[in-house]
């Protein structure tokens, strides 16, 4: 089975929404599918055919999570940066400058599950990411993104 890396926060976020799934949407869904099926006729009955979709989506999602936990590699970031000898690794943080714009940026490097760029998570499978992975800081890395060549300088590298 393949290993999908994930930070231990990502897992976590996935553990958590698992929890409220099963803890506190699937009882609240089997709730309105009672409800609905009290007021009868079942073809006609639009609370209950809505109930029983969400019932489908929210056991897809929890299978969804299920299977991302049971195949997720947990990667220490802290553990994996002392082994890293400054090189940039997954989970490591990293300070950018944007060598054409001047622009400053912070990026980490998670798993494609956790990624979101707004929040400068970004994903290890990413042209940026991938450019970045065994670099150190002062480096510099030229990438081809979808708005074309930039020119990145890794500023700093954390593993925290």
């Amino acid at each position: 089975m393949d290993r999908t890396p994930l930070t231990e926060t990502g897992a976590e976020a996935l553990r958590d929404e698992l929890k409220r799934l099963k803890k506190v949407e699937r009882p609240r869904i089997v709730a309105a599918i009672e409800e609905a099926r009290a007021h009868g006729d079942l073809k006609e009955n639009a609370e209950y055919h809505a109930a029983k979709e969400e019932q489908g989506f929210n056991e897809g999602r929890i299978a969804e999570i299920e299977g991302k936990l049971a195949s997720a590699q947990i990667i220490d970031v802290a553990r994996a940066g002392a082994q890293a000898n400054g090189r940039v690794v997954f989970g490591a943080t990293l300070d950018l400058a944007d060598e054409d714009t001047g622009e400053e940026f912070t990026y980490q490097i998670v798993g494609e599950d956790e990624a979101d760029i707004k929040r400068g998570m970004l994903s290890f499978a990413s042209p940026i990411a991938r450019a970045l992975i065994g670099k150190t800081e002062g480096d510099v890395v030229e990438v081809e993104v979808p708005s074309g060549q930039r020119t990145l300088e890794i500023v700093k590298v954390r593993y925290a």
